[in-house]
């Protein structure tokens, strides 16, 4: 597969640390909160933690895929006001779908590289719980006896008319052409969730997490905003999903498809949560007596065939490895987004890649994939994990509905 697409690569980006939300199942605790609120939550945190001022941030970049509320049009500026940046920064939405987060960087990075800003407040969001069943073709009214047409955002949303297949299709389409196993799938998810419970159990994802608690977001001058969870639940301050699950357990659930691989226990958790960064000019840094975290080297984006859309990370990844002159051992960690099981063994496969560096404290399978959210919190743990096990090198990635992969390669400072 030729790797064309197109690169970007940073001299003086870095990031700060990020934080995120828990990333809570569907219909949980934060099933009713805005993903604009979810945002402030985070943007407010990471500022804060990371010293920051709001008055420091020239540039606001949030993503959010699905609509959680009627005012979603607002999102990027209510979150940027109610972070506490100046109300003369503008803010803007970005959408790769399942890449937007990697995208948020990626803008943030150019905006830096050219000078428009010298800090970033990098925002991803997504309530999958508040996806509307809704129809788009009603405005002139019902004819007597017409289908009526609503659906459901979330389910109509996985297929893909060009092609005419859904999500899970086009993994199944990847597991017949390498050759993968539903017990190679299955033994692949349940090597996720040990992960991320042994991760979980360590404190590792405890470090970059936020409780969310119900409380009240004022802005001077403007009404209230805030977050209300939801029963008798006063705070949410870890992951739900991650569960032991053994691969005996998982073979005995029923396949989407009759004969396929994939299963609701091996496929991404749906998920509401939201992840934040601050994203930096290392004069800033400088200036203002930071440590980065990670610098920022360089993205790519790809386009793939629509029907094999989940093998994207790894052109994405190539392009990334040609233009920066490295090879796919010098790269220490990985995180690629587990849209699928089938998915990201085909990826694995494709490179050639040692899985023993993939995703060392669980995945989308385990923790749950947050569309808009999911490339900011794959970013903030790569990054921390790259500090914790000493490699220089580290790329976050993931495959985009509608045949498109994208790839971020940062950079520890502190490896040895």
């Amino acid at each position: 597969m030729a790797n064309t697409g197109f690169f970007s690569s940073f001299n003086d980006v870095w990031m700060l640390d990020g934080v995120r939300t828990p990333m809570v199942d569907y219909c949980g605790a934060l099933g009713h909160v805005s993903p604009t609120d979810l945002g402030i939550k985070v943007g407010r945190e990471v500022l804060t933690r990371n010293g920051v001022p709001g008055e420091h941030i020239g540039s606001v970049v949030t993503g959010n895929m699905a609509p959680g509320d009627f005012d979603q049009f607002f999102l990027p500026r209510h979150i940027g006001l109610y972070s506490g940046v100046p109300v003369t920064v503008p803010a803007i939405m970005a959408q790769r779908i399942c890449g937007t987060g990697f995208e948020l960087f990626r803008q943030a990075g150019e905006q830096i590289q050219g000078g428009a800003c010298e800090a970033a407040l990098v925002v991803g969001t997504e309530n999958m719980t508040r996806n509307p069943i809704c129809a788009f073709d009603h405005r002139t009214g019902f004819k007597l006896g017409a289908p009526v047409g609503f659906k459901d955002y979330m389910w109509e949303a996985l297929k893909d008319p060009a092609a005419g297949i859904n999500m899970i299709q086009t993994a199944e389409n990847l597991a017949v052409k390498y050759g993968i196993s539903r017990e190679d799938v299955d033994a692949f998810a349940s090597s996720s969730f040990a992960k991320a419970v042994a991760a979980q159990e360590a404190g590792f994802h405890a470090g970059e997490i936020v409780p969310v608690v119900t409380e009240k977001f004022e802005l001077e001058g403007y009404k209230a905003r805030g977050i209300k969870l939801q029963g008798k639940v006063t705070a949410v301050s870890a992951d739900t999903h991650a569960r032991i699950s053994p691969v005996e357990v998982l073979a005995k659930l029923r396949p989407v498809y009759e004969g396929g691989v994939q299963t609701g226990g091996n496929s991404s958790a749906l998920v509401d949560a939201a992840a934040a960064c601050v994203v930096v000019s290392g004069s800033y840094a400088k200036a203002q007596g930071k440590k980065p975290m990670a610098r920022v080297v360089a993205a790519a984006a790809v386009g793939v065939p629509p029907e094999i859309m989940g093998i994207g990370p790894a052109p994405a990844i190539r392009l990334l490895l040609e233009r920066t002159g490295l090879k796919l051992d010098d790269i220490g960690r990985f995180e690629i987004n587990e849209a699928q099981g089938a998915q990201t063994l085909a990826v694995g496969r494709e490179l050639g890649m040692d899985l023993s560096r993939l995703n060392v404290n669980g995945g989308a399978i385990a923790l749950g994939h947050p569309l808009a959210a999911t490339g900011v919190r794959l970013t903030i743990t790569l990054a921390r994990e790259m500090v914790r096990s000493n490699v220089r090198y580290g790329i976050s990635s993931a495959c985009v509905g509608g045949g498109q992969g994208i790839a971020l390669l940062i950079e520890n400072p502190l490896a040895a």
